[in-house]
């Protein structure tokens, strides 16, 4: 549906929902695989977006709607770009559905900050595993806590049983809606490791996991699409240049590296290259390409296969040798060092060609939005690693944290390598892209 904007471009409306909770670790990918799930099964085309910097949780989502899912972020993504991305679905989906990120006004930005600026409702989803009249307490803080921000209304999460739902349910305040709620059943529950979810490839049973929560979300309440929302045309955009004509770039996917921004690889294809996938994992050699393109992913999972593959190691040192480039993020940079050493203590031989070796740890290492500005052009990513790398390479730049957080990851160069612990969102500049990966 189209009608007329402020600035007399057509803009676009669509039912939308950007799902939120008071913090981590309440179930917001667990809800909103399940809302995608229930309405794809009914016919309609759902388009889903992950608020901030995530891979694992867009797996999910993306199985569970049957699209891929791209990222909307103030900062990371840009606002121009965001409400690029939301006008462009509003012309093709029946649902727009927003995962939050966090607690809903936790980080600059927040998703409150998303949903406020796109006039997107937020459907907080509560834990509500150890609560009764306390939920609704919780459920008010949210939707009054800041004034203006348009809120839908609140769904339980891991309820004892119906009763207990009934109790949340007429505990709440006047007007405000309950989108139901789902029990406590393991066979909703979505498993996870050290960086977050399991990725979805690695989930046998994750379609009737989806299917199972759909049919419970949809025996709890009237699960009919919300209320449209206005989304206005962005200003005109410039095509990108075919900075990356007739480039074939070599991108790793497996088990082991499969944290991949949907937006780069669009961005890559609109630039004029051809993407040619490979396993470092199973593969035995190089497919005929003129740069490689290593992201992260969980390289510490598979060591002995990775040390094993001499022949895909000597294939990345020949590819480098022979001065071509390569673009190296977190799990790809770990590949590239002398050694990784898992969390048991477990060290194992990688490619050889960065001069260090990294250990992944049981806590934390970095988590922070992350800005470098390189010779070819400034990026913006963010870093999100267990581990902590020894190395006598200087950095070529480092990066800078918009939120004043002290954390500057390195950017290592050697002839056309770049590496970094840092996941780049390349469409924050699709020239310096262009540049690192252009033969």
């Amino acid at each position: 549906m189209a009608s007329a904007s402020h600035d007399g471009t057509e803009a676009r409306r669509c039912p939308a929902l950007l799902i939120a909770a008071p913090a981590s670790g309440q179930g917001k990918t667990t809800v909103t695989a399940a809302l995608a799930r229930l309405h794809r099964r009914q016919g309609r085309r759902v388009q889903v977006f992950k608020c901030g910097p995530d891979f694992l949780d867009p797996m999910i989502l993306a199985r569970a709607s049957g699209q891929p899912v791209y990222q909307l972020d103030l900062w990371m993504v840009g606002e121009t770009a965001s409400r690029q991305l939301l006008w462009d679905a509003a012309g093709k989906a029946d649902l727009i559905l927003i995962e939050g990120v966090m607690g809903l006004f936790d980080g600059t930005p927040s998703a409150a900050d998303l949903a406020q600026r796109f006039g997107v409702p937020v459907l907080a989803v509560i834990d509500a595993s150890a609560m009764a009249q306390t939920f609704a307490a919780l459920a008010h803080g949210l939707a009054t806590f800041r004034p203006g921000l348009p809120f839908a209304g609140v769904l339980a999460n891991r309820l004892g049983s119906a009763r207990h739902g009934d109790i949340l349910r007429e505990s709440l305040p006047a007007g405000m809606a309950w989108y139901g709620g789902l029990p406590r059943n393991e066979q909703m529950q979505l498993p996870s490791r050290h960086l977050g979810l399991i990725q979805a490839q690695e989930l046998d049973d994750l379609d009737a996991r989806l299917d199972c929560t759909a049919d419970a979300l949809a025996a709890s309440a009237d699960t009919g699409l919300p209320a449209p929302v206005t989304f206005e045309a962005p200003a005109d955009s410039e095509t990108p240049l075919l900075l990356l004509q007739d480039v074939r770039i070599g991108v790793a996917q497996d088990q082991a590296f499969a944290f991949l921004y949907q937006a780069n690889l669009d961005l890559l294809r609109q630039l004029g290259a051809e993407l040619c996938f490979f396993s470092p994992l199973h593969g035995s050699c190089l497919p005929e390409v003129d740069s490689l393109y290593l992201p992260g992913g969980y390289p510490e999972l598979h060591l002995a296969a990775l040390e094993a593959n001499r022949g895909m190691a000597e294939a990345i040192i020949a590819h480098h040798r022979a001065g071509k480039p390569i673009l190296a993020e977190c799990g790809g940079m770990l590949y590239l060092l002398r050694s990784l050493t898992g969390k048991d203590g477990e060290q194992a031989r990688m490619v050889g060609l960065l001069p260090g070796d990294a250990r992944i740890q049981s806590r934390l290492s970095v988590l922070a939005l992350q800005q470098v500005d390189l010779p070819e052009g400034s990026l913006r990513g963010h870093s999100f690693h267990y581990s902590v790398l020894e190395t006598g390479l200087q950095p070529l730049a480092r990066g800078v944290c918009p939120n004043q957080r002290s954390t500057a990851e390195p950017v290592y160069r050697d002839g056309r390598l770049t590496a970094s612990y840092i996941h780049f969102y390349l469409p924050s500049s699709p020239a310096a892209a262009a540049a690192l990966l252009r033969p």
